[in-house]
């Protein structure tokens, strides 16, 4: 959602100035991930920002959880739209059903390299977007509640994991049918969703109600809770990780959900302190397509892999190649905000 403008000459309420912020920050999100997902196939990119095998952090892990988490923040769902009809909820997550199945075709055609670790055999992000999309949907009740579900949801879920879920989904071994064959991208779902429902929770009370009650615009209210819920969840993701289970991307654990939430947190916070002026042309063109740029971004980042050896590429070679994707990247990106199109349902 691109956010309108507001502003009076020589005064900027606190609301709108965390608005720009959490939009601004939404855009770097999408970017860094667009850059990054064709920079690890380079040697020239740092191991230590690569996904983690099971357990552990990097920049790409928290990356994925950032994308679920930002979008969460300025959704339909925390803006408190109508809820949708079982037909147009469909048809609004149909395109990331066929994004899903076409990455599906297309990497499976060309035998191109993915890491069944990641996601399983068969599944990928897009199909992972539907799916919380789809749950989302269908599971409808007011924001102000979806923290208490996403709460209950990712503890279920969590104790199903110390049951034996984390050591099945942990193994190399893979029976002959779609469950197994997909588990880490199946039974994440329940992690990404809850993730998702406490981030519509929080962007409903940060974003909605402080505008639409006034109490927080004239005073620094709003930015101690940023602060405060940022240690939260910085303190509950150290509990998690050193008493339940350590974080683990790959099967988005509670510990994961705490460590993504915290680390948003913390930049949010960070930001408030900035004195936030409006977002840049670069940023509002982005915040029109973040999800096409996103679908853009892999297909460029196939083309460039079908083309090039990537793992034996010089550092010029690399440098050149990031480059000019970045350019086509923005200048798409550029163009279609110029002609009015925009590619967005999630």
């Amino acid at each position: 959602m691109a956010w309108k403008r507001s502003e009076s000459k020589g005064e900027r309420s606190h609301f709108s100035s965390f608005r720009n912020i959490v939009s601004s920050y939404r855009v770097s999100v999408v970017v860094v991930t667009c850059l990054c997902i064709l920079a690890v196939d380079f040697k020239i990119f740092p191991r230590r920002y690569a996904k983690t095998e099971t357990y552990g952090t990097s920049l790409m892990d928290l990356g994925v959880g950032s994308f679920v988490m930002v979008n969460a923040l300025t959704s339909k769902q925390a803006r408190d739209f109508k809820s949708l009809n079982l037909k147009a909820a469909l048809q609004s997550i149909s395109p990331l059903i066929l994004l899903g199945f076409g990455r599906l075709i297309s990497t499976t055609g060309v035998d191109y390299q993915v890491h069944v670790g990641e996601y399983g055999v068969h599944w990928n992000f897009f199909f992972t977007l539907a799916a919380v999309s789809i749950l989302t949907s269908f599971i409808q009740i007011h924001p102000r509640y979806c923290g208490l579900l996403g709460v209950l949801i990712l503890s279920g879920y969590q104790i199903v994991l110390a049951f034996g879920l984390s050591e099945f989904l942990t193994s190399s071994k893979r029976e002959p049918n779609l469950i197994s064959q997909n588990k880490e991208g199946i039974f994440s779902i329940f992690g990404y969703w809850g993730m998702y429902l406490i981030g519509v929770y929080f962007g409903h009370k940060l974003l909605v109600r402080a505008n639409s009650s006034g109490k927080d615009v004239d005073n620094q209210f709003l930015r101690i809770k940023i602060w405060g819920l940022a240690a939260i969840f910085w303190t509950l993701t150290v509990i998690l990780d050193n008493y339940v289970e350590r974080v683990s991307r790959r099967m988005c654990n509670m510990a994961y959900v705490t460590i993504v939430l915290a680390q948003n947190f913390q930049v949010l916070s960070v930001l408030t302190l900035a004195d936030s002026q409006d977002n840049l042309v670069f940023e509002d063109t982005f915040n029109q397509n973040l999800l096409g740029s996103f679908l853009l971004a892999n297909i460029l980042t196939g083309m460039v892999n079908l083309s090039v050896d990537t793992l034996s590429a010089s550092p010029a070679t690399a440098l050149i190649i990031l480059v000019a994707y970045s350019f086509v990247l923005c200048f798409s990106v550029g163009m279609a905000s110029f002609f009015g199109i925009r590619f967005k349902f999630w």
